[in-house]
């Protein structure tokens, strides 16, 4: 296993890179102007340094994010075994004209190159600037039910108790 959970190298874990390469959705955490929390799914796109977002500006979550947030992010799959990835970071907020370029860029690798291009140019005929949201990982966890399991599974399985 090596590396400690909570330690930012784990991005480059294979789990890690093979989630980050995904089309698995992210899971985008936030705290709300009310201090409640929200969760919800977005197409990111990693850069091999930043997780990145395209979000339109008029999107409720530009309410707190631009006041550089703190987030959660989580990747995950939906077939056992599970594989999930967990990052805590903080939310850098630029606007750009036209199109996030890593919006795009996701937009293909969900789409593929037709379907992509496509969304991409009625994203843009609906309005001139975007969001772009980058979160650099402070801390990043992986479980992947082979060799990383949950603390409490751990815990048991240490003291002699099956999983």
């Amino acid at each position: 296993m090596g590396t400690k959970q909570g330690d930012p190298a784990l991005i480059h874990d294979p789990v890690a890179q093979s989630l980050l390469n995904s089309t698995e959705l992210a899971r985008l955490a936030y705290t709300w102007t009310d201090g409640t929390p929200r969760v919800i799914p977005i197409w990111f796109h990693w850069d091999g340094e930043e997780i990145v977002f395209g979000t339109p500006i008029i999107s409720p979550k530009m309410h707190v994010l631009p006041n550089r947030s703190a987030v959660a992010i989580t990747i995950d799959s939906d077939t056992w075994p599970y594989k999930v990835l967990s990052i805590r970071g903080t939310a850098e907020v630029t606007t750009v004209d036209g199109v996030v370029e890593e919006y795009a860029m996701a937009a293909l690798r969900y789409f593929g190159d037709e379907g992509g291009k496509a969304w991409v140019e009625n994203v843009r005929q609906m309005s001139s600037q975007m969001a772009r949201i980058a979160v650099r990982p402070a801390w990043v966890g992986i479980l992947d039910f082979e060799q990383r399991f949950p603390s409490a599974i751990e815990t048991a399985m240490s003291q002699g108790g099956s999983a």
